[in-house]
């Protein structure tokens, strides 16, 4: 029985990976549209990035935790709310990685990266174990 909640933990984590990837792709794609008709680039990016954050919350209520999503109601604009609190506290992380990546010196790009993985890391453990999560793990 371990090994069968074992085996579902994983392919959760791959489902919400590749939620994520889709994600992050509607979110890079908004935010190059809407620079190539002459929006700036903070507003482009608030808006890719609340795109991103609509479309997790479609894929990964859909598709990752589809069994421990909430009814319609307080439940459901509840896990809604945390999600998006989630979302903020993965951009509040990247923002101060790249931050300080800067500030040491490290390329952008590279501390982009290793903030993309640590927001995501930090996302998919508040959604997995606190927003979605099941009565095992409750």
């Amino acid at each position: 029985m371990i090994q069968i909640l074992a085996r579902l933990r994983d392919i959760r984590f791959l489902r919400y990976v590749l939620a994520s990837v889709g994600a992050l792709a509607v979110d890079v794609g908004m935010f190059l549209a809407l620079m190539a008709v002459g929006i700036a680039a903070a507003p482009a990016s608030a808006a890719g990035y609340s795109l991103g954050i609509v479309t997790h919350w479609l894929l990964s209520s859909r598709t990752v935790f589809q069994d421990t999503v909430a009814a319609r109601g307080q439940g459901r604009n509840r896990q809604k709310a945390m999600f998006v609190l989630s979302a903020l506290v993965g951009l509040g992380l990247t923002t101060a990685i790249v931050a300080a990546g800067v500030a040491l010196g490290v390329d952008a790009r590279l501390a982009k990266l290793v903030a993309i993985a640590a927001s995501f890391m930090a996302t998919w453990l508040l959604r997995s174990r606190l927003i979605f999560r099941t009565q095992e793990s409750a």
